[in-house]
């Protein structure tokens, strides 16, 4: 049988840290069919890394590399829970997660943030502009889809 290897994920394979599963459980979704999910961040790596392990698990993946970007797509696209970097250019994290929280139609939306600083001040400020929870990089399968879980009705 011949391996049909999409040329995008050709060209990032290598970008990706997490290792590739080949048990049956990992073509098996875990309940997350067609949910949409966002995944901000300024890394390339980043987001191939969260985009391959959230599509795995059946979510439809928008990604965008910094909040200006992210903003337009939110409007566009309506995800079900954002993950957003903390340290971008031009529109950082915090001042991202604050525009979608202070949006009446994006509010309820759930934020949470990623960052490779585990400080106290990061998480605090992270909850004062509105962020559901915060993750810290490099992040595993495991906390991607339970801040899922825990923020999403599935």
């Amino acid at each position: 049988m011949e391996t049909v290897v999409d040329p995008i994920e050709a060209e990032n394979m290598e970008t990706v840290t997490e290792p590739e599963e080949t048990s049956p459980a990992a073509t098996v979704d875990d309940g997350f069919a067609g949910l949409k999910v966002m995944v901000i961040d300024d890394s390339k790596t980043i987001r191939r890394t969260a985009e391959t392990l959230l599509k795995k698990a059946g979510c439809e993946v928008v990604t965008a590399t910094d909040g200006f970007e992210a903003l337009a797509k939110i409007a566009d696209e309506k995800p079900s829970i954002i993950f957003v970097d903390i340290m971008m250019p031009r529109l950082d994290g915090y001042q991202t997660c604050a525009l979608i929280k202070n949006n009446q139609v994006f509010r309820e939306t759930p934020v949470v943030m990623l960052s490779s600083k585990d400080g106290l001040f990061d998480r605090a400020r992270g909850r004062i502009v509105g962020s559901d929870q915060y993750l810290t990089k490099p992040f595993t399968k495991d906390e991607l889809l339970g801040a899922i879980r825990e923020h999403v009705s599935v």
